[in-house]
C-alpha cells in the first residue's frame, strides 16, 4: 500500500494532459536570456513585435534601439548583475529597456509605476537599483525619495516618445497640457531616454555570456500579505516558463490561420510577472505582436485599440475580462480570431467566465501562478470548452503537492497548501535567506501560501490563502467562496470577503462590493447570502463602493479592504 506521502506526489495529473503533451521539457536551447532575445530579434526582423495607439515597432526596430540602450548603460560603468530598476507601463520604452537590460548582462528589478514613494523607496533600496527608467508622470514619486535611493542614474521617458514623430508630440502634448497628467519635478542630472538612445548608438556595445544560473529578474510580490520581497528569478526560471508556457498554448494556438502573425493583447502590465513573460518573452520567442494596452482600467480606450486589429490571444485576470465582456462596445470588436483567452493573477469567476463566452465565444482557461514561479505554474487544458473552477493541472515539468503545515503531503481530495516544484521556481527571495528557508520544504517544494485541494485526475481547486482566512467562531471561512457566491447575485459587479472582528465569534464577515443596480441594497444582499451561505460564512456588514482597491494588475488588495 503506498503511503500518505507517497500518494501526494504521484502524478495524476499526468493523466489529463492532452494527446501529444510532454511530461517533461526538452533540453533548453537557450544559454540565457539574451540568446532566447537575441535569436527573435534576428530572426523576425520585419516583423512587428509590438503595437501602441495604432504604431508599430518591428523587431528590426527593437533590435537596434536595445542595442543602443544596452550600450547606453555600459558605458555608465554599469557591470554584469548590477540592478536596473524599470518604472513605466505599457509603452514601447518597456520592451527596449527590458531587452536593452538583458543584453547588457544586467538584471531587470519591474517596478510599479502606482508605487508610492515610500513603497518605491523601498525597492530601490531593497535591490541596490544602480539605475531606473521611469516614465515622467511618475518622476515627482522618485523626487519624493531621491535622497534616500542609491540610484545613481535617472532615465525619464515620456508617453509618446518612441511614437512616430508628430503622433508622439501630440501624445505629449495632450499627457502634460491638457491631461495635466505630468506632476512637476525635479530631478538634477536625469537624462531623456531619447538622449541616452542617442548617446548609446555612438558608443560601443560589449556582447556579455550570461549563464542559465544568473539572476534576470528581480521580481517583487505584490505585498499583498506582508512585506514586498524580491524573487530571484534566474536566467533558467525565465526561459523554463516560455517554454513550458508556450508548449501548453500549443494546442489551442495552433487553430490560428498558419499565413497568420500570432497576435496577443497586451493589457497586463509588463512590469508584472504575467505580463512579462506570457506576453512580452512568450511572444518573442514565437515570433508574435503584442498590442500594448498603457491603461487597461480604461475600458472605452481599450476597446477604441482593439477595434484596430485581428487577435489570437488574451492573457488577463478576471476584472479585465468583466469589464471588457459588460461593456457595449465589446459587440464591436472581431472576436472571430480568438482562439485563447487566459485567466490568471486571480480566480477567476464563474459569472465573468460565463459572460466572456458568450460576448466573445472564446471559454477562459484559467491557469495559475505567482512572482516566485515566473509565474506559469498550472493551467487547464486551453481547449477546454467550459469553466471548470479549477487552476488546472501542473504544467510539464511542474509538480504540486498539497502538504500540511509540517510540509508533509496529504491524500488526494484533502486541504492543505499548495506546494510546487520545477525549473520556473525561483532562486529564493533577494537578500532574505530566513524568508527563502521558511518558503520551501526540506525537499525543495515551495510554499505558496495557497490553500488547496487535488482530485484524481490531478486538477487544483484554490480554497483560499493561508492568511486571507476567516475564523468564525473557529470555523474557518474562504473568501473567495463567499465572493463567487455573492457575484452570481444581479446588479453585484465585483465582491470583496474580509474578516472584521467580532466580540462573539472573534471575527466575522464583511462584504465590499461594486454594484451596477443602485436599488441593490444591504438587505437584498443579506437576504441573498441566507439563500446561499451556512450561517456562518453570512456577511455581517456589507460595505458599498464605487471601486475596489486593486493592484496594477487588477487583483483585489483584501488587505487594503482590512486595514
Amino acid at each position: 500500500m503506498p503511503t500518505t506521502a507517497q500518494t501526494a506526489v504521484a502524478k495524476p495529473w499526468l493523466s489529463s494532459y492532452p494527446a501529444g503533451m510532454p511530461a517533461e521539457l526538452p533540453d533548453f536551447p537557450y544559454q540565457s536570456l539574451g540568446d532566447l532575445l537575441d535569436e527573435a530579434l534576428a530572426r523576425h526582423g520585419p516583423m512587428p513585435a509590438f503595437r501602441l495607439l495604432g504604431a508599430t515597432m518591428t523587431y528590426r526596430e527593437l533590435d537596434e534601439a536595445s542595442r543602443a540602450f544596452a550600450a547606453y548603460l555600459q558605458s555608465l560603468g554599469l557591470k554584469p548583475g548590477d540592478r536596473v530598476a524599470l518604472m513605466m507601463p505599457n509603452v514601447f520604452q518597456y520592451p527596449v529597456a527590458v531587452a536593452g537590460v538583458v543584453r547588457a548582462g544586467l538584471v531587470v528589478v519591474n517596478t510599479n509605476p502606482l508605487y508610492t514613494p515610500r513603497e518605491l523607496q523601498h525597492q530601490l533600496t531593497d535591490s541596490a537599483a544602480r539605475a531606473i527608467v521611469i516614465l515622467e508622470n511618475m518622476a515627482a514619486t522618485l523626487e519624493a525619495c531621491r535622497a534616500a535611493v542609491p540610484v545613481e542614474h535617472v532615465v525619464v521617458t515620456g508617453l509618446g516618445d518612441m511614437l512616430p514623430t508628430l503622433k508622439g508630440a501630440i501624445v505629449n502634448f495632450v499627457v502634460r497640457r491638457v491631461k495635466k497628467l505630468v506632476p512637476r519635478y525635479s530631478l538634477p542630472g536625469a537624462v531623456r531616454f531619447k538622449d541616452a538612445l542617442r548617446r548609446g548608438r555612438a558608443a560601443r556595445f560589449t556582447p556579455v555570456r550570461r549563464e542559465l544560473s544568473d539572476i534576470a529578474v528581480l521580481q517583487y510580490t505584490g505585498g499583498t500579505t506582508g512585506v514586498s520581497k524580491g524573487a530571484v528569478l534566474t536566467n533558467a526560471n525565465i526561459v523554463a516558463n516560455v517554454l513550458q508556457s508556450e508548449l501548453w498554448n500549443a494546442p489551442a494556438l495552433e487553430r490560428k490561420p498558419a499565413d497568420e502573425q500570432l497576435s496577443t493583447v497586451c493589457a497586463l502590465p509588463l512590469y508584472h510577472i504575467f505580463g512579462f513573460t506570457v506576453n512580452m518573452m512568450l511572444s518573442m520567442r514565437q515570433g508574435g505582436c503584442n498590442i500594448l494596452i498603457p491603461n487597461p482600467r480604461d475600458i472605452p480606450a481599450t476597446l477604441k485599440e482593439l477595434r484596430r486589429w485581428r487577435f489570437h490571444s488574451f492573457p488577463a485576470v478576471n476584472t479585465l475580462f468583466g469589464a471588457i465582456a459588460r461593456h457595449p462596445d465589446s459587440t464591436k470588436i472581431y472576436w472571430s480570431s480568438l482562439t485563447l483567452s487566459v485567466g490568471g493573477g486571480m480566480a477567476v469567476q464563474a459569472a465573468t467566465a460565463e459572460l466572456w463566452k458568450q460576448r466573445t465565444g472564446c471559454a477562459i482557461c484559467e491557469g495559475y501562478g505567482l512572482s516566485e514561479t515566473s509565474p506559469s505554474a498550472s493551467c487547464n487544458p486551453v481547449l477546454s470548452t467550459e469553466y471548470t473552477g479549477t487552476i488546472g493541472v501542473p504544467i510539464p515539468s511542474t509538480e504540486f503537492r498539497i502538504v500540511d503545515d509540517d510540509g508533509v503531503g496529504l491524500p488526494l481530495g484533502e486541504r492543505g497548501e499548495i506546494a510546487i516544484r520545477g525549473p520556473q521556481v525561483m532562486a529564493g527571495y533577494w537578500n532574505r535567506p530566513e524568508d527563502t528557508a521558511h518558503a520551501f520544504t526540506a525537499d525543495g517544494f515551495f510554499r505558496t501560501g495557497d490553500i488547496g485541494t487535488m482530485d484524481e485526475r490531478g486538477f487544483v481547486r484554490i480554497v483560499d490563502r493561508k492568511k486571507d482566512m476567516i475564523n468564525v467562531s473557529g470555523f474557518n471561512v474562504y473568501p473567495n467562496e463567499i465572493e463567487e457566491i455573492v457575484t452570481r447575485m444581479p446588479g453585484i459587479v465585483e465582491a470583496a470577503a474580509v474578516g472584521i472582528p467580532d466580540e462573539s465569534s472573534g471575527e466575522a464577515v464583511k462584504l465590499v462590493l461594486v454594484r451596477s443596480d443602485p436599488s441593490v441594497d444591504e438587505d437584498r444582499v443579506k437576504a441573498f447570502c441566507r439563500e446561499q451561505l451556512t450561517g456562518y460564512k453570512r456577511p455581517r456588514a456589507v460595505e458599498f463602493r464605487d471601486e475596489l482597491p486593486k493592484t496594477g494588475v487588477g487583483k483585489i488588495l483584501r488587505r487594503a479592504l482590512r486595514d
